[in-house]
């Protein structure tokens, strides 16, 4: 797209037509491991697997339980959020710590094998203290992307570093940036790199709201043997006359940081292709420095995985305002229209947008509009006068100006005057100097967990959020006064942002009453099923819960699902203590799993050489006051006998 507008063995057609998928997309591996973070590289996060199933997912225990020791609260910053998921091939399990300990599991007892310790610096601020998991190259070598931002190598089979790759297996990658990061805060990694052929791509996590010149945002490959950089992509382009430059006014690209990808890069082999999902530049509230629709930020982007060359792009969100991130990773899966089937690439933002694009060209396959939006009324700023809306499927968290809701009488009187004094015109309200609500808030929408796709029943699983944010911006002169908090939490508390190189600070938080429930009617959060044929909803159900038996269904999650040959959606994510089981068929909840603290993380499946199908999950907590505490448990589920 070149414009940015616009066991039991059942044989059945449906059955050989998955069979046929996996013998493409995981070519040296068996429907027994989960070789990648999606499951595939693509990210469709679908097994084979049925020996755990909808007759008998209720029966499911802990098999066994492994702490990495990793939990860790800094005095200053954001305690480390254990969101991994392992990978399991060649009879191990891999995974890796907010804290840089890579270890290889036993599969069937939890026990190390080795493990490797990248000693990450502990106390640096780090904005998402987090490590989602590793990647394994020809099952031989592991990547791991450490929060402090280096890229290592590691012998699959030992734990000691790769000497020939890098510098004693380690890539800096602070290096060679176009604006350098000016601490370890504001350029991380968290997400696994993707692997095409011999080359490893990453991006970045950035802080990208202190100011208009945060670190900048290149993907780079690098050769998978020798570490040297291979291609360097910078979404925001440099080029004035080149693709996107048009889309930066008064020479912004030279000094506009982020537009990063922080999320997980999707890839695919037989086209050569990695697709990219991109974040907003800096800041993110406040654009009049970086006027236009500042391509190619907020956008999945799909490039040459050899050179780095953009093939094409499709943009979310036009000059965004509101943290509306490409943070869900973009997932592989086919259409059937017309009786053939269209390789296409699903992408959500945190908007509650879901796009299907064409694979090859970016194109939208069910249609997409450009409609009016509300427009800024803060000196200085332009907002897009419209924003892209896909026709199919429609949107799948709420976006409609919202009405204060409240659990108690306390609460009703509190959301209702609070909102009453803010801008709240639904979905694309921009930030005001009087304060904004801003639905879907800055989680999304659909969050950083993602979908899945269950190729037998064409549905794609996709998690999302409801729940608003204030943002309000300050003049100047009125933020810079002495005295200023800093940070934030859950029960709404401020978290504010300098946004130097603008006249604005800004602050926000997530509007919730006395009672620490949010200001809008629940559920907070659903797990809808998808045709992903049509875009029609096929059923929509409540992920979890505040505080089951006390809060209504429904808890913003994150983390997200995965789905099986045995007819069931795994997902947990929530704020409760809980793994959840769904029939895929219904979204019915069939088994609920008891965790030592909440998970924000994915699960994954796979079978063990002693026969059995295991489920395992990271539970870490949420890091949110009152809560589920801080956690460092991995956990594996089974059933007796399978």
């Amino acid at each position: 797209m070149t414009s940015h507008r616009r066991r039991t063995v059942i044989v059945s057609s449906a059955v050989v037509s998955v069979a046929a998928f996996l013998l493409v997309s995981f070519a040296g591996h068996s429907d027994d491991e989960w070789p990648a973070y999606g499951h595939d590289p693509g990210g469709q996060r679908y097994s084979a697997l049925s020996a755990i199933n909808r007759g008998n997912v209720a029966s499911l225990h802990v098999a066994w339980t492994w702490r990495s020791g990793d939990g860790y609260q800094p005095e200053h910053g954001r305690p480390t959020a254990f969101e991994a998921t392992p990978l399991y091939v060649n009879g191990v399990l891999y995974l890796a710590t907010p804290l840089g300990h890579v270890v290889a599991l036993d599969p069937e007892t939890g026990k190390p094998r080795w493990s490797y310790d990248a000693k990450v610096p502990r106390d640096k601020g780090y904005g998402d203290f987090a490590s989602r998991g590793v990647s394994i190259w020809k099952q031989s070598r592991i990547f791991v992307a450490t929060i402090d931002a280096r890229l290592i190598a590691l012998d699959a089979a030992t734990g000691k570093l790769a000497a020939g790759f890098g510098d004693n297996g380690v890539v800096n990658l602070r290096n060679g940036l176009r604006i350098a990061p000016r601490g370890f805060a504001d350029y991380e990694e968290t997400s696994p790199p993707a692997i095409v052929g011999n080359t490893v791509i990453v991006g970045s996590a950035i802080a990208d709201n202190a100011s208009t010149d945060q670190a900048s945002g290149e993907v780079r490959g690098y050769d998978a043997v020798t570490g040297k950089l291979k291609w360097t992509w910078d979404p925001i382009p440099q080029e004035a006359g080149g693709p996107g430059g048009d889309t930066w006014k008064d020479g912004s690209a030279k000094r506009t940081g982020a537009a990063n990808a922080w999320s997980v890069i999707a890839s695919d082999s037989e086209r050569n292709l990695v697709f990219v999902p991109t974040g907003s530049a800096s800041p993110d509230y406040y654009g009049g420095e970086r006027l236009g629709d500042d391509l190619f930020a907020n956008s999945v982007v799909a490039l040459d995985a050899s050179t780095g060359k953009r093939v094409w792009h499709f943009q979310t969100v036009h000059h965004d305002l509101w943290d509306y991130d490409v943070a869900a990773p973009p997932i592989l899966f086919d259409v059937r229209r017309d009786g053939r089937d269209i390789p296409v690439v699903g992408v959500g933002s945190k908007s509650g947008n879901f796009f299907v694009l064409d694979r090859a060209t970016g194109k939208p396959v069910f249609g997409v509009e450009e409609r009016p939006v509300p427009q800024t009324d803060v000196p200085g700023e332009t907002t897009s006068p419209t924003q892209p809306f896909p026709v199919s499927p429609q949107h799948l968290a709420p976006q409609n100006a919202a009405t204060p809701w409240g659990a108690t009488e306390a609460d009703r009187a509190f959301c209702a005057s609070e909102m009453g004094k803010l801008r709240n015109e639904g979905v694309f309200t921009p930030p005001s100097l009087k304060g904004s609500y801003i639905l879907p808030g800055n989680i999304g929408g659909m969050a950083w967990g993602g979908a899945a796709f269950d190729p037998a029943h064409r549905l794609l699983l996709i998690p999302t959020n409801n729940i608003g944010a204030e943002v309000r911006l300050f003049p100047r002169a009125e933020f810079d006064r002495p005295g200023e908090p800093e940070g934030r939490n859950m029960d709404g508390d401020w978290e504010f942002a300098r946004q130097r190189g603008t006249p604005y600070g800004m602050g926000r938080r997530l509007l919730v009453g006395p009672s620490g429930l949010p200001c809008i009617a629940p559920p907070w959060g659903v797990l809808n099923g998808v045709d992903a044929d049509t875009g029609q909803v096929k059923w929509t159900t409540p992920t979890g819960s505040f505080k089951p038996g006390v809060t209504p269904p429904g808890s913003i999650a994150l983390g997200g699902p995965i789905v099986t040959a045995g007819g069931l959606v795994f997902m947990a994510g929530t704020l409760d203590a809980a793994i959840y089981a769904y029939d895929v068929e219904t979204g019915k909840q069939l088994w609920r799993g008891e965790l030592p603290t909440s998970a924000r993380a994915m699960p994954m499946t796979f079978r063990a050489k002693d026969g059995r199908q295991y489920l395992v999950i990271a539970a870490g907590g949420h890091g949110i006051k009152g809560m589920a505490p801080l956690g460092d448990y991995l956990l594996a589920f089974t059933l007796n006998g399978n």
